[in-house]
């Protein structure tokens, strides 16, 4: 039995969120990304949704635990829960609908409010695929993540375009802020840093690590 990991086992468990306008694709990116689907009828999510992927990063088992709510306003009252312990999110747009993109300062403002600010965040320009409608240039969206300093990916999850990429890039920034924050406490000589099996991670007063120089793009 040396070396097996069972289902329930994982090194590390990170809250990620979705968050961006109803419509823009945030369930079909979770279920592109955790169970490899695609739905054209999906409908729109009703209060919150969640499912979890495990993959390996620097040989650690990482047990991503990702959030979808709906985009619609009547739902916001659940935010302060649905944010709570999220250490990660992909903000979401719809490249052939300009309006979601003008949304994305003000869903950014909402999750700053509510979470660490060195939370890792990703911009997604979703529904790359329907380029003969593209509404919001590639350069729109890679100015507005470099000037809040997120990360930047257009990604399709009907032809499941960057959509990995742009999951396993979230959650590898955010274990190399857990691998830095266990070297320093290791070099203090405590161990007290070191998250423990399954504890979900606080990103605060890590902020040195989330000066971002520019962002991933496509």
């Amino acid at each position: 039995m040396a070396g097996y990991k069972g289902d329930d086992e994982y090194d590390y468990l990170f809250k990620l969120v979705l968050i961006g306008d109803s419509g823009v694709g945030k369930s079909n990116l979770l279920s592109r990304f955790t169970r490899n689907e695609f739905n054209l009828e999906s409908k729109s999510t009703i209060g919150v949704e969640f499912a979890t992927k495990t993959l390996t990063v620097d040989t650690k088992l990482i047990k991503a635990q990702i959030w979808d709510t709906a985009g619609q306003e009547r739902y916001r009252a659940i935010t302060s829960a649905y944010y709570r312990g999220a250490i990660g999110a992909l903000l979401v747009y719809d490249v052939t609908r300009h309006a979601t993109f003008e949304n994305v300062a003000r869903w950014l403002k909402e999750l700053r409010d509510h979470t660490d600010p060195n939370i890792v965040v990703m911009l997604i320009g979703n529904k790359s695929d329907l380029r003969h409608l593209v509404a919001v240039s590639t350069e729109d969206g890679k100015s507005f993540a470099e000037r809040e300093s997120l990360y930047f990916m257009e990604t399709s999850a009907l032809e499941a375009t960057n959509v990995d990429s742009a999951f396993t890039e979230v959650l590898t920034q955010i274990y190399r802020v857990v691998s830095k924050r266990a070297v320093e406490a290791g070099n203090n000589g405590s161990a007290s840093a070191v998250p423990s099996k399954g504890q979900t991670i606080n990103v605060k007063d890590d902020g040195s690590v989330f000066k971002r120089i520019g962002c991933c793009s496509s």
